[in-house]
């Protein structure tokens, strides 16, 4: 192509095939830096070989090593396999006491938060109770049996815990999104990071906007629950199968336990546990039968509880004098320390066992479609697999934790992850539903129909966003953030804050002024908000529909339509008293490349003599 108003930068697949070129064409010049000056980098490339290219490259041509060498090559790779599964081991852990630090730090909070029924009839409160208390306690399955509980006990209506499950669904999500947060290091790594976590975020959000009213209005998830219920003749089953916590316990045993009750009796009102702490002091010999709750000066000094013989518990804090807050701060830093530095290994592991053609091959597998009659079963396939895993797991969190350094590095696209993110949604539920099966007969019904309507949310969802690819809206949304935040790093935080923190307390704190409030203010928000996405899509696809001034943002101040005010203030703060960086140079304002065959040694630099570009 020729022409005055083209410009190609190469991407750094092509930058690598040139001895001696560094992975851009300007060295100090980032991608992000490049999509500043509108000149983004590899877009035709990235269609056609999405592998990044530090998986992608290939170690440079050496003499064939000698048998000694291929040995010590293959103990150092068959090394990396166990130290790779320990790391993923101590990660999963790590998971695990970050959960009981926020439980610590926040259970009896969750627990007060829960027993306001008044608060939990609003249904647009009851929805922010349902995420503040997930992300209090870090777990969905510990807010969900808090509201089982409180149903099966009749405190709660079925009615009511609808939005407050729909709720939990959405707070589950963060802890992927924290875990996107650690590779943050690598620009490129982290856009497709942030956006393969909140592609689970962006779908929860959609879901609970389009259901949520139409439950209120409608009330058919409560409608064809209770016609499941009533159509089977359901009994009493055993607990869920608990596998992934037979090989973790051992190890977080020995840190913390927990007596997760005690949240769940200050929910349904009892008062005696308030002073109770959350730490367990006494175990029982036999873990199937769970421990009365007792206060800590009780049980410090007994050893007996009823005819059965209790035996202190074996974790670090047993003994200690600090109360539960500050326990759970101690966790919390600890367990943030252990799964960054567990999540760096793990990536560097990963890096050094998946190249050359080894990343290719899994690539591959992972991503490849089906036989073309076939190829819509593909992403199906993939939610099957992704129940599975989670179902033996026990916990989406875990699971789309997991998942989330692959994405970054490339091995799984986001295309591929969404359907793994969905199925572990479906998956999360069933285990609620073992759950809920295990309850006595007079509690039966009701446990078992707000675990079904956990499942047929997640159903909706799924029958909402992702059978037709037209509306697939959570994977276009989930890579605009991931570019946002790899423009941007500081959005990630501010985006965790905003959607998880502020937005929710904001409007929790409306909907307690009443409906009327509630109205007043959404509606007028939510009049704005749709005329600002309509405006936006036609300026992007057909602007001579608009006038000549709303053809772009440009009329409105430059804060508003644009981060980059922002990101000069922060960028001013926080950098204020280090050392300033050289300059970088100014990008040329065109770069023309020849790209020829991989197998092509050094390509040529075509320069037309009439351009004044500047040669590579």
């Amino acid at each position: 192509m020729h022409g005055a108003a083209f410009a190609y930068v190469p991407s750094p697949q092509v930058l690598h095939r040139i001895p001696g070129t560094s992975a851009y064409a300007f060295p100090s010049l980032g991608p992000v830096a490049l999509a500043e000056h509108s000149c983004p980098f590899g877009e035709v490339l990235e269609l056609h070989d999405p592998l990044p290219a530090k998986l992608a490259l290939e170690e440079e041509q050496k003499p064939e090593p000698g048998l000694a060498q291929k040995l010590r090559q293959a103990g150092v790779t068959l090394l990396k396999v166990p130290l790779m599964l320990t790391f993923l081991y101590l990660f999963v852990c790590s998971l695990d006491v970050l959960s009981s630090a926020f439980q610590l730090a926040g259970g009896k909070v969750a627990g007060d938060i829960f027993k306001d029924n008044a608060i939990l009839s609003n249904p647009v409160a009851g929805l922010v109770v349902g995420i503040l208390v997930t992300v209090l306690v870090q777990s969905s399955s510990t807010s969900t049996s808090i509201i089982v509980s409180m149903v099966s006990s009749g405190l709660l209506e079925v009615s009511s815990a609808i939005p407050i499950i729909m709720g939990s669904n959405i707070g589950t999500s963060v802890t992927n999104t924290i875990v996107a947060l650690m590779q943050a290091g690598d620009r490129t790594d982290f856009r497709r990071a942030f956006a393969g976590a909140t592609v689970h975020d962006c779908f929860n959000w959609l879901s609970v906007l389009v259901l949520l009213p139409l439950e209120v209005a409608s009330g058919y998830l409560y409608h064809v629950t209770r016609l499941v219920v009533a159509s089977f003749n359901i009994r009493g089953g055993q607990d869920a199968p608990e596998l992934l916590k037979i090989i973790t316990e051992p190890f977080t045993k020995l840190i913390i336990q927990l007596d997760k009750s005690v949240i769940t009796n200050i929910a349904m009102g009892d008062e005696s546990l308030r002073n109770h702490s959350l730490i367990r002091i006494w175990c029982h010999p036999d873990p199937m039968k769970a421990p009365t709750p007792m206060p800590r000066a009780e049980a410090n000094s007994s050893q007996t509880l009823g005819n059965a013989t209790m035996e202190k518990c074996h974790h670090i804090f047993v003994n200690t004098g600090l109360p539960d807050l500050a326990v759970g701060l101690i966790l919390l830093a600890g367990s943030l320390v252990l799964l960054c530095t567990c999540l760096i290994l793990l990536v560097k592991t990963l890096n050094s066992l998946l190249k050359g053609q080894v990343a290719k091959v899994i690539q591959s597998i992972i991503n490849t479609d089906f036989p073309t009659p076939f190829t819509w079963v593909t992403g199906y396939f993939a939610m099957v697999v992704g129940a599975a895993m989670t179902f033996v797991v026990q916990s989406s969190s875990v699971f789309t934790s997991a998942i989330t350094p692959l994405i970054g590095l490339g091995v799984i696209s986001i295309e591929r992850a969404y359907p793994l993110t969905l199925g572990s949604n479906i998956g999360t539920t069933t285990t609620a539903i073992l759950a809920a099966l295990a309850s006595p007969r007079e509690k039966l019904s009701s446990a078992f129909q707000i675990a079904l309507c956990h499942f047929f949310f997640n159903i909706s969802g799924i029958l909402l966003w992702y059978p037709v690819p037209c509306t697939r809206l959570p994977i276009r949304m989930a890579k605009a953030l991931g570019k946002c935040t790899a423009k941007y790093r500081w959005f990630a935080v501010l985006y965790l804050l905003l959607c998880f923190v502020l937005m929710p307390s904001l409007v929790f704190g409306i909907s307690m002024a009443g409906g009327w409030a509630m109205v007043g203010v959404g509606a007028p928000f939510a009049a704005l908000l749709a005329f600002v996405v309509l405006v936006s899509v036609l300026q992007s696809r057909s602007p001579r529909h608009l006038p000549k001034w709303l053809q772009t943002w440009d009329f409105l101040p430059r804060w508003m339509h644009s981060l980059q005010p922002l990101d000069r203030l922060i960028t001013r703060a926080t950098l204020c008293c280090a050392r300033p960086e050289p300059r970088s140079p100014p990008l040329p304002p065109r770069v023309f490349l020849e790209e020829l065959p991989p197998a092509t040694p050094s390509p040529r630099l075509a320069l037309p003599a009439h351009h004044n570009a500047t040669r590579l």
